[in-house]
């Protein structure tokens, strides 16, 4: 089975072109393959898969050609996944399965998203976050108010105050939340205030643990539920968030009316892996 590895700001992906949908790409099969010691190695995968050929991505054939197909690192299925579209998008262009401009089309089971190629950078115009309900996490003996944000998938944000370090917090254990909130589970960032920065009108550092993968050293849908309630709570209509990760920076744009995601997205490797040797 031939394979592409790829990252967006450190957060990794094995990518599978299957665009008749031929794969059989069971949760058992994507865990091992994200398996960092017996696997390649990954937070999730990524299948290549032309809408049509997909139940999710049907209704979108219209639409866009393609649909992303997103897996968890443990095998479960994901609505939306930011630094996964970008590296997708990339995985296209390079391929000759897309041709780049400033309207690509995506099908996700969050919706369509389309994207723009800007050389290393890839900008991907994403669904409006909707921030609606307040709640918490846990890690430790430690308790931090958030706010519930659904980007296409479920995350809480929470801020980290009283000059405690982001790097202290452990988070080897999935944070603690409340299941009624997030039945299906949620991506928990943690988030500082960071210095002011040219270009950007406000200055986020973030760490997440996302559902289904641990944590990881980006997650592009946390970055926009993150940009949607800093700019929130600035009281600001509009403007430019920059959020720094543990794998680098993305960029969250609110210019009034449509959210824009951007950062680099990057294919590091081809090859071919025996599903068999997997077992």
């Amino acid at each position: 089975m031939l394979f592409t590895k790829g990252h967006g700001t450190g957060n990794d992906f094995v990518i599978l072109e299957d665009p008749d949908g031929a794969l059989e790409l069971t949760p058992a099969l994507v865990a091992a393959l994200c398996d960092r010691r017996r696997g390649i190695g990954a937070d999730g995968v990524l299948r290549v898969v032309r809408s049509a050929k997909h139940p999710d991505g049907a209704g979108h054939a219209g639409e866009a050609e393609w649909f992303m197909d997103y897996r968890n690192a443990d095998g479960s299925i994901a609505e939306m996944c930011g630094n996964g579209v970008r590296v997708f998008v990339r995985y296209l262009v390079e391929r000759g399965l897309a041709t780049p401009g400033a309207d690509l089309p995506v099908g996700t089971r969050a919706g369509v998203v389309r994207a723009q190629v800007d050389g290393s950078l890839i900008s991907v115009h994403m669904r409006t976050p909707e921030v609606y309900a307040a709640g918490t996490a846990t890690v430790g003996q430690l308790t931090f108010p958030g706010v519930a944000v659904d980007c296409g998938n479920p995350h809480l944000v929470c801020g980290v105050h009283d000059g405690l370090p982001l790097g202290s917090l452990d988070l080897h254990v999935a944070p603690g939340y409340d299941p009624a909130l997030f039945p299906d589970g949620v991506n928990v960032e943690f988030t500082t205030v960071g210095d002011p920065i040219e270009g950007a009108d406000m200055h986020m550092h973030m760490r997440v643990y996302e559902r289904g993968s641990a944590e990881t050293l980006s997650c592009g849908s946390g970055a926009l539920a993150v940009g949607a309630v800093a700019l929130r709570d600035a009281g600001l209509r509009a403007g430019v968030v920059a959020v720094d990760l543990p794998g680098g920076r993305l960029t969250v744009t609110f210019d009034g009316s449509s959210w824009r995601l951007a950062g680099p997205a990057v294919l590091v490797a081809t090859g071919e892996v025996d599903p068999a040797a997997l077992a």
